[in-house]
C-alpha cells in the first residue's frame, strides 16, 4: 500500500506567488543594470598588446632596433666625415625605418581578417570604430616610440664616430628637424594604416605599400619625364616623393600644402573608402 501526500491549493498558490515575486525582482535588478561600453584605454591596451605579442610584431619592432644599430655602425665606419653628426645619422636611418615601421601597422590591422579574429573583436566591442580608432592610436605610439630610437640611435652614431674616427662629437640636430622626422615616420604609418583598412588582407596590404615606397617614385619619375604637365604638379600627387622633404634642412609653406594635399589623397581617401566598407561589411 503506497501512502500519498496530496498538495493542498494553498501551497500550490503560495509557490506560484513566490516564483512571481523572484521573477519580479530579478527583472527590477536587469532595468538597474547599465551597460557601458568598454573604456577606450583599454581598447587601446589591447590593441598594443596584439602588436607587440605577435611573433611577426614582435619581430619587425627588433628589426627596426637592429637595423638602426647596424646602419649607424656602417656609418660611422665609414661614412664622410663631415657628415659624421646627429643629424646625419637621423636622416640616413630614416630610409629602413620607412620600409620597416609601417609594416606593423598593416599587420595590426589585417591579422583580425587573416587570423579570423575580428568575429570575436567586434562581438565583444560593435562599434566598429571605436576598435580602428584605437588600432590607429596603437600605430601613432608605435611610430612615437620608433622615432624615440631614431633619435637615441642617432646620438649613438654620434659617440661611436667620435670614438672610432678620433674627432669631437656633434650633435647639431635641430628640434624643429627632429620633430619632422617624427612626423615622416608618422605619415609613413598611416599611410600603411589606410592602406591596409582598405584592403584587409596581409599579403596585397604589405605589396601595395611596398610598391608605394618603392616602384611608385620610379614610375613618378618616368611619367613626369614624358610630361611636363605631371612635371610640374608631381610634387601635389606623389606623396611618397612629397614626404621625403620632412628630412630637408627646411620645410617651404608650398611644400607642406604639397605634403597635405598629396597625404590627402594616398591616406585620406583610401582610409574613408575603407572605413565605409569595414562598417558595412559582413564578418565571417
Amino acid at each position: 500500500m503506497t501512502a500519498t501526500t496530496p498538495t493542498t491549493a494553498g501551497d500550490t498558490s503560495g509557490g506560484t506567488a513566490g516564483s512571481r515575486g523572484v521573477s519580479a525582482r530579478a527583472r527590477r535588478d536587469t532595468a538597474d543594470v547599465t551597460i557601458r561600453p568598454v573604456p577606450f584605454h583599454r581598447l587601446l591596451d589591447v590593441e598594443l598588446r596584439k602588436t607587440l605579442d605577435t611573433r611577426a610584431g614582435a619581430w619587425l619592432l627588433a628589426s627596426i632596433a637592429l637595423i638602426a644599430c647596424l646602419v649607424v655602425g656602417v656609418f660611422a665606419l665609414w661614412g664622410n666625415e663631415d657628415e659624421l653628426d646627429m643629424q646625419s645619422f637621423a636622416s640616413t636611418i630614416s630610409f629602413p625605418m620607412l620600409l620597416v615601421l609601417p609594416m606593423v601597422a598593416v599587420l595590426a590591422v589585417t591579422s583580425e581578417w587573416t587570423q579570423r579574429s575580428a568575429l570575436t573583436t567586434f562581438a565583444l566591442v560593435p562599434r566598429r570604430g571605436r576598435v580602428v580608432g584605437a588600432k590607429a592610436a596603437a600605430a601613432l605610439l608605435v611610430a612615437v616610440a620608433a622615432s624615440a630610437v631614431q633619435l637615441g640611435a642617432s646620438a649613438l652614431g654620434a659617440v661611436a664616430a667620435a670614438a672610432f674616427r678620433g674627432l669631437d662629437a656633434r650633435w647639431d640636430l635641430p628640434l624643429d628637424l627632429a620633430l619632422r622626422l617624427a612626423l615622416l615616420n608618422v605619415v609613413a604609418v598611416a599611410v600603411g594604416f589606410a592602406w591596409a583598412v582598405l584592403i584587409r588582407a596581409s599579403a596585397p596590404a604589405l605589396v601595395a605599400y611596398l610598391t608605394f615606397v618603392l616602384v611608385l617614385p620610379m614610375l613618378s619619375g618616368i611619367v613626369a619625364a614624358v610630361s611636363d604637365w605631371y612635371s610640374e604638379h608631381s610634387a601635389w600627387l606623389d606623396l611618397s616623393s612629397t614626404m621625403l622633404v620632412l628630412s630637408a634642412p627646411s620645410v617651404s609653406g608650398e611644400e607642406w600644402a604639397q605634403l597635405g594635399t598629396a597625404a590627402l589623397l594616398w591616406v585620406g581617401v583610401p582610409l574613408a573608402v575603407g572605413l565605409r566598407r569595414l562598417v558595412r561589411v559582413e564578418i565571417r
